[in-house]
């Protein structure tokens, strides 16, 4: 038997890859150079999209991995601002195509970014990658100067890691919303720890969701030991109304302090989620109803 459902999940990641240039020590992904794009092709991509905006998701979040490395990462931004979605890419911009340059300046797009120190040396020790520090920098400053809505992330990874100067940094390249999170035990920042959900932040399934590479639906990125369903199988709405969401919703510890940034960064890693802009479109979480 069915019951009216009340959208509670308003922000959606979508996961479109496990590749990246980077092998950040604390990735939640555990992504790098051999990732791959997993199961998921562009038209499941395009399904869930619609699906996502006929349940009344207002914004998706493309991540990976590096989302710019998936070949129809274009086109899945255009099907989702078609489907009126604000579209946020959060990107380690540490290579920018010309090409997407175009995609970042479409209306209703958010760029995302990491940033960890204001000095090379440290900020490539966390990415493993040589250059990523001075191309990233200098990619921040061009989407600034285009005008393009941007955010950072800062993450505590290091001891004495000089995360107040990265903030100053930034800040003197013109990016306004920056948040900052400590790292997580998951993925390879886990080691070999087994997961637990005491460690995340706690917006986890509290109005957000998430779609792996291999169509799993979790909390967020961060909660993929816990998956409640499979888009492959089932549809996105009976997958966030059934009892498999619900029972991660319960999961889930309730948020500290109950706000965005600076009580909660809101996020992990990335840091300071879309859902706490001032530009996002809020809407209450009502309470869970479950389809049996």
């Amino acid at each position: 038997m069915s019951t009216a459902v009340t959208p509670t999940v308003n922000s959606l990641e979508l996961e479109v890859t496990g590749t990246c240039q980077a092998t950040c020590e604390h990735c939640l992904a555990s992504s790098g150079p051999s990732g791959t794009d997993g199961t998921m092709t562009a038209a499941d991509w395009r399904r869930v999209i619609d699906q996502a905006a006929d349940h009344g998701v207002k914004l998706v979040q493309f991540i990976g991995g590096e989302p710019t490395l998936y070949r129809d990462l274009p086109a899945l931004v255009e099907h989702a601002v078609a489907r009126a979605l604000t579209v946020e890419i959060y990107s380690n911009l540490i290579h920018v195509r010309p090409a997407m340059w175009d995609v970042f300046s479409l209306p209703g797009i958010i760029l995302g970014t990491s940033y960890y120190s204001d000095r090379a040396d440290e900020h490539e020790q966390i990415t493993k990658v040589r250059g990523s520090y001075r191309r990233t920098r200098a990619n921040i400053a061009t989407a600034v100067q285009r005008g393009i809505p941007l955010r950072a992330g800062i993450v505590r990874v290091l001891p004495g890691q000089r995360v107040e100067q990265a903030e100053a940094e930034l800040r003197s390249l013109g990016v306004q919303r920056i948040g900052v999170d400590h790292a997580r035990p998951f993925g390879r920042a886990a080691a070999d720890t087994a997961p637990d959900p005491s460690q995340l932040c706690g917006r986890c399934t509290r109005g957000r969701a998430a779609v792996l590479p291999d169509g799993s639906v979790t909390g967020c990125v961060m909660s993929r030991a816990w998956p409640a369903g499979n888009v492959h199988q089932q549809p996105l709405d009976i997958i966030l109304t059934g009892r498999g969401w619900a029972d991660i919703v319960g999961m889930v510890p309730e948020p500290t302090g109950g706000a965005c940034q600076p009580d909660d960064s809101g996020d992990c890693d990335p840091a300071n989620t879309p859902a706490c802009l001032p530009s996002y479109p809020a809407v209450p979480a009502p309470a869970l109803e479950v389809t049996a």
